[in-house]
């Protein structure tokens, strides 16, 4: 059975356009791109749509690749500093002269609507309330919005990302799964994979997965994104592994539509957060 991404994300869309419509102030998010990587400009329009869409103002600095650490540090400082921006995301990757360690961690937790500042990480792997990364967050309300059980099901993870891998591990957790990381250096990878009953691959290599390396009725979550002679591939072999997988996540419109959608629930958090701390 397919795993529609692309509607569930509508319906969580229209929910928060009806929340943000009944909030009288205007909710905004500062969308901060480095440079013009072809990718990160994608995603930044499809985060701009979605948030017009949902009635989020979009503050927008498109800012030249060569711009330095320094003034980057500053503009993120004001939008902290402006209360009435009430998230800021910075489009990773950033060039390679700009630590972005440095950079996510300027920004104020309470803002932070990629939940990758240190604080909202620790947060995280404390099991405190916190701003998840959008992507694990996806994953996780794609799952339960379809009913599919997590306490107790043996759950592989493929990637050890910060930004999924990770914090998609420690929801996993959370939710009373047993939970295996795998990655590149994992000695017998099909062995470790065969295993899960949830299997979540997030690697960034095209048609990684192949049926061979899936258990009969496994549900696969597919959260890479490559494009491989024009049309976009995920991680996993669709056309095999579907034949096996009792759930599967398609690529385009599984996780991707997911993680737009998870991101505005996220900005609307983030000025929920601000509001109670300002009364």
């Amino acid at each position: 059975m397919i795993l529609d991404g692309k509607k569930m994300a509508e319906l969580i869309t229209i929910r928060v356009a009806k929340e943000v419509a009944d909030i009288e102030e205007k909710i905004t998010l500062s969308l901060i791109l480095v440079g013009q990587d072809p990718a990160s400009l994608i995603y930044i329009n499809k985060k701009q749509k979605a948030c017009e869409e949902a009635g989020i103002i979009v503050d927008e600095h498109f800012l030249d690749d060569n711009i330095t650490q320094k003034e980057l540090l500053k503009i993120i400082s004001e939008c902290n500093n402006n209360s009435k921006i009430h998230g800021i995301l910075v489009q990773m990757p950033l060039p390679s002269h700009i630590d972005a360690d440095i950079v996510l961690n300027s920004i104020n937790p309470n803002k932070d609507v990629d939940g990758l500042n240190i604080i909202n990480q620790g947060k995280l792997l404390a099991g405190m309330e916190t701003i998840v990364p959008a992507t694990p967050k996806g994953v996780i309300t794609l799952l339960k919005k379809n009913y599919i059980d997590i306490a107790g099901k043996n759950v592989v993870v493929v990637g050890r990302s910060r930004l999924v891998g990770k914090p998609l591990s420690l929801l996993f957790l959370q939710n009373n799964a047993t939970v295996t990381i795998a990655h590149s250096k994992t000695v017998n990878l099909k062995e470790v994979t065969k295993r899960a009953d949830i299997l979540a691959v997030a690697v960034g290599i095209p048609n990684f997965i192949t049926a061979d390396m899936v258990k009969k009725d496994a549900v696969v979550v597919d959260i890479g994104i490559n494009k491989v002679e024009g049309k976009l591939v995920g991680d996993v072999k669709y056309s095999e592994v579907s034949e096996i997988a009792s759930y599967i996540t398609p690529v385009p419109k599984g996780i991707g539509p997911m993680t737009i959608a998870s991101l505005l629930e996220n900005v609307l958090i983030c000025y929920q957060i601000q509001k109670r701390l300002s009364d």
